[in-house]
């Protein structure tokens, strides 16, 4: 099914930035329908250029079919509730520009893989924050709360600062081969949010994080092929993050 919005023809005035028809083919599905199977739909919208995916989701859902559905929240790339496969791989809606995308070409949204369809792009997140649960991603610490702020040095801050750019998107582990096909693996996510606190110098819970992601569905699974790295929409080096668990697991130095 091909839905189009009215376009017009004429010349863009002075200053305005021309606008063009871009076309999407979206991945739906509806638990609740007759027939509950993935099927394929199409929509044509009129854009911009420097016009997000995510503007052109909502112009879908609010002029053509209200029953498309997606989360999204802040919209600028710091909740990380928009991610989704485009044009076969993870990104976040709202800080995919079309003119990245080759909008000449017909544009595939899909939900992102590994986890439960729930509905369209909706994906049941439950299995990943179970890991990320299970890694213990909080400060550990024994004794009597300080009086004041615990210190470190700009050097220990800095030893784990790049994985705390983490926001919980599932990107780089929905990326990942092995999470597709092993439903047990931590996923990166998990191990980066891990590293953040296994590295901090006012943590005391590393070895135990160490433990669990020791095992045979922890870090051992990575097979390293950077997919992580290059869907996190934070920059984060997760690959390298992930080395550097294995390496304190071997030397059990932290």
């Amino acid at each position: 099914m091909t839905a189009t919005l009215e376009a017009t023809d004429a010349a863009p005035a002075v200053g305005e930035v021309p606008s063009f028809d871009v076309t999407l083919r979206i991945e739906r599905y509806d638990p609740d329908a007759a027939d509950p199977k993935p099927y394929w739909q199409e929509f044509t919208v009129r854009a911009h250029g420097t016009d997000r995916l995510l503007d052109a989701l909502h112009s879908i859902k609010w002029d053509q079919d209200g029953s498309l559905t997606f989360r999204r929240s802040c919209a600028h790339g710091v909740c990380g509730s928009d991610a989704m496969r485009i044009n076969g791989r993870n990104r976040l809606a709202c800080k995919t520009l079309l003119k990245d995308l080759n909008p000449e070409k017909v544009i595939t949204v899909e939900p992102i893989k590994g986890l439960p369809v729930e509905k369209d792009l909706i994906v049941d997140m439950e299995p990943f924050f179970a890991s990320y649960r299970e890694v213990m991603p909080f400060l550990m610490t024994t004794g009597n709360a300080p009086t004041r702020e615990r210190l470190q040095s700009a050097a220990q801050r800095e030893r784990y600062d790049d994985t705390t750019k983490c926001i919980l998107c599932a990107a780089c582990t929905t990326s990942c081969p092995v999470f597709w096909s092993d439903g047990q693996y931590f996923g990166p996510a998990a191990i980066v949010n891990a590293h953040r606190f296994i590295f901090d110098s006012r943590d005391e819970g590393g070895q135990q994080r160490l433990e669990i992601l020791n095992d045979k569905e922890g870090v051992w699974r990575c097979r390293t092929t950077f997919n992580c790295t290059e869907a996190c929409p934070r920059g984060i080096q997760v690959t390298q993050a992930i080395a550097e668990v294995k390496r304190a697991i071997l030397t059990r130095t932290i």
